[in-house]
This record gives C-alpha cells, structure tokens and sequence, in this order.
C-alpha cells in the first residue's frame, strides 16, 4: 500500500496530525525556499529536517508507484447498490 511505505521508515513515527502538517508546510515552502526542509520541519514541530526530507522522498517514490500503475487500484464496495436503483 502507498502509504506503507511512509509510515515504516526511520526512527520517528509520523501522526495524521504530523501529515496534516507536513502536507501544508510543502503548501507553502516550495522547491525553491531557501532553507526548505529546516521550514519545513519547523512547521510540523518534533522533525528535524533530514526526517522530513526523508518523509517527502518517500512520498515522492510512492506516488510515482502509483501513477505507474505498480500499485493495484483497490476494489471499493459501494453500500446500498447502485445509483440506477435508487432512481427507479
């Protein structure tokens, strides 16, 4: 699973709450922002910046995973049928 990945490397552990934060930093220090992983780490707070840095490249090779299609799709079920059913 993509996120897999993420999650089982290094010595930290990564929250949603860590993610969440993590995701917005990358939002606002791009590629270009001098001194990206130190902001980057600042803003998610208990990171330092190679954990972060290391956090982003493992995203990185999981979507690029993905978008290669080496991850299956996965097989949502859907409750209460389809929506043709309901417009009956």
């Amino acid at each position: 699973m993509a996120s897999s990945s993420i999650s089982s490397h290094g010595s930290d552990s990564w929250t949603a709450k860590d993610n969440k934060a993590f995701e917005r930093a990358l939002a606002v220090y791009d590629k270009d922002t001098p001194d990206r992983w130190y902001n980057v780490a600042r803003a998610v707070g208990g990171k330092t910046p190679e954990e972060v840095k290391r956090h982003y490249e493992l995203l990185v090779k999981d979507v690029k995973h993905i978008e290669s299609g080496q991850v299956p799709f996965p097989n949502y079920r859907t409750s209460g049928g389809s929506n043709t059913e309901h417009q009956r």
